[in-house]
């Protein structure tokens, strides 16, 4: 089993769900992040003084899937996130050693 972290921009999470969910991959944990990589961050005016924002915010991803079902996991956020600019966002795929289901007590696979 693998878990795909994805960081990516927040407008982008509706397209993201829908092709995992395309793809029969429902369960994903979502969470609101700030960070920055190339991207940087950038400058706001506020009340007339100019600052700096150094972290952009972002949203993260988390999916796990079988090892069978990581390419095509990974083609559908690849796909739905890509918007061509700087900030897209980045994939970590990790290996999961154990899942278990609290309520059923299932376990890797039949837990997913």
């Amino acid at each position: 089993m693998k878990k795909i972290e994805a960081v990516i921009k927040p407008f982008k999470i509706d397209d993201v769900k829908d092709a995992l969910s395309e793809k029969g991959i429902d369960g994903m944990t979502i969470t609101e992040v700030k960070g920055h990589g190339r991207q940087k961050g950038h400058t706001e005016l506020y009340r007339g003084a100019e600052y700096v924002v150094d972290f952009v915010p972002k949203v993260k991803v988390e999916v796990i899937v079988d090892d069978s079902r990581l390419e095509e996991a990974l083609a559908a956020i690849c796909d739905a996130a890509r918007t061509g600019k700087v900030g897209d966002g980045k994939i970590f795929v990790s290996s999961v050693e154990q899942v278990i289901r609290i309520r059923t007590g299932e376990r890797d696979g039949d837990a997913i």
